[in-house]
Parts: C-alpha cells; sequence; structure tokens
C-alpha cells in the first residue's frame, strides 16, 4: 500500500502547501519558470465519513476566559476573536495595533522570530473594537505573582513604544513563550470546562467557524484568516455546525415566489 493512502486529506493538503512554497521560492530565485504545484487539486476524501473537530462555542469561550488570569486571558481572547496563530500573538507590536485593525507582519516562537507564515499571513484584517479595547486595557493591568511568601506585583504592559511587544513576559518584558501559557493556563481551564482539546490552534479554528456562524462568504472568511485558498478555509478551519444549517434549511422557505 503506498504512504500517501495512509495520510488523511488534511495531512496531504499540508504538504501540499510545504511544497507549494517551496517552488514558489524555486521560481522567484529563476530556478523554475513556474511553480507547477499552484492549481493542482486534491482528489475528495472517499472515505465515506466526515470528520469534525470541536471548536468553542461562544458560550463556552465566556467560561473559559473567565479562568485564566491577566494578561493570558487578553492573549486567548485576541486569539479566539481574530483567529491569529499563537506565534503571530507573540510578535505584534504596538504600531500593528489600529482603532480597528490589526497588522500581522512578524511572527515569533520559542526564540525563532521571522516573517508570517506566508504572503497571505502577511497582511492587515479588521478587527472588531472589543479586540482592540480590551488590547489597550492591558496598559491598566498588574499581575500578581507569588514568589514563596512573597507576593510581587508587575506591570503587565513594562514598555508601550511603537516597537515593542504587545504581549510581554510578566517578570522580564521578554517575548512570551507560547507553549508555557498553553501548559500553566490554557489546558487547566479547558479541563475544568470538560474540553480537555482546547489549544491555541483550536481557537483559530473556532474563530473561522464563529465567521460561519455570523454568515460570512467564504471569500472573507479566507481574507480573515489569511489562507491562500478558500478550500483551506472552508475544508479544514470551518467546523460543521448544526446551527448554522438549520437556519440555511429555514431560509429556503423564503425564496419561494409562491
Amino acid at each position: 500500500m503506498a504512504t500517501g493512502t495512509l495520510l488523511s486529506c488534511e495531512s496531504k493538503d499540508k504538504i501540499r502547501d510545504v511544497l507549494s512554497s517551496i517552488l514558489a521560492s524555486a521560481v522567484e530565485y529563476d530556478l523554475l519558470v513556474r511553480n507547477p504545484v499552484e492549481g493542482v487539486r486534491l482528489p475528495p476524501d472517499r472515505t465515506g465519513r466526515r470528520k469534525t473537530k470541536p471548536f468553542v462555542s461562544p458560550e463556552q469561550f465566556d467560561q473559559l476566559v473567565a479562568l485564566i488570569p491577566e494578561p493570558y486571558a487578553t492573549m486567548v481572547f485576541v486569539a479566539i476573536y481574530t483567529g491569529l496563530r499563537v506565534s503571530e500573538l507573540a510578535g505584534l507590536r504596538w504600531t500593528d495595533i489600529h482603532p480597528d485593525a490589526i497588522t500581522i507582519d512578524e511572527r515569533y516562537c520559542r526564540g525563532d522570530q521571522g516573517a508570517p507564515k506566508s504572503d497571505a499571513s502577511n497582511a492587515t484584517i479588521g478587527v472588531n473594537r472589543c479586540v482592540i479595547e480590551r488590547i489597550r486595557r492591558l496598559k491598566l493591568f498588574t499581575v500578581e505573582v507569588r514568589a514563596g511568601r512573597a507576593l510581587r506585583r508587575y506591570k503587565a504592559v513594562k514598555s508601550d513604544g511603537p516597537e515593542d511587544l504587545v504581549f510581554q513576559s510578566v517578570q522580564k518584558g521578554r517575548p512570551i513563550r507560547d507553549n508555557n501559557i498553553l501548559v500553566r493556563f490554557l489546558k487547566p481551564a479547558g479541563h475544568k470546562l470538560a474540553m480537555p482539546w482546547v489549544n491555541w490552534r483550536c481557537l483559530r479554528s473556532s474563530h473561522a467557524t464563529w465567521l460561519k456562524l455570523a454568515g460570512a462568504d467564504v471569500k472573507d472568511a479566507q481574507a480573515q484568516m489569511r489562507h491562500s485558498r478558500a478550500s483551506t478555509t472552508l475544508d479544514i478551519y470551518q467546523q460543521f455546525v448544526p446551527e448554522s444549517q438549520k437556519r440555511v434549511v429555514e431560509r429556503l422557505s423564503t425564496l419561494s415566489v409562491n
């Protein structure tokens, strides 16, 4: 049996993305005339099973974020309301925060700093004003940290110059480490709510599903998620939501001319 037949459709899609990115670089450096992967469509999954992944509903999210202390609660809030990857959250600077939008042009992941995942990821997206207000409120927060019997207080934002990071480590103001936040705060909160599957990726896919619940066109959702192809948004990130399907069916009656 060929190895490829053992891979899920999602894994195959990711492999295609990586290969396409590599070959795009070859075209850029005149090593190839064109990218042969562009326009390649994968065959549909013929297993007959629709694989759904859990997502955080708006009601569950209110409970989740209430269990997480600041400044991490704000970080989780921004993650689910913008769909940013955690590495992009870690790379946000105050110059990227606009009155009703956020610019994503940098990522930071455990010491690795650089450009976003792809050209499509490098973009400015519109966000709800409540997200911007929540981010700016970080400047007012004081975080309490126990050190033995002592209780120390630190400013959540130690410096807010244009090039300073929005999300900073509590004690020294350095870039945050996403895995520490996941293990110490996000995962424990998820377990308390019987949602052990909650992680950073889940917050991003939940945002895509919320866009669907809100009635967003797939092309608008693609732009908001900053995917190169709409199929990635539709097939991988947006989960099946019975409530939205019911609303669509109910709307069919309005199309009747009788």
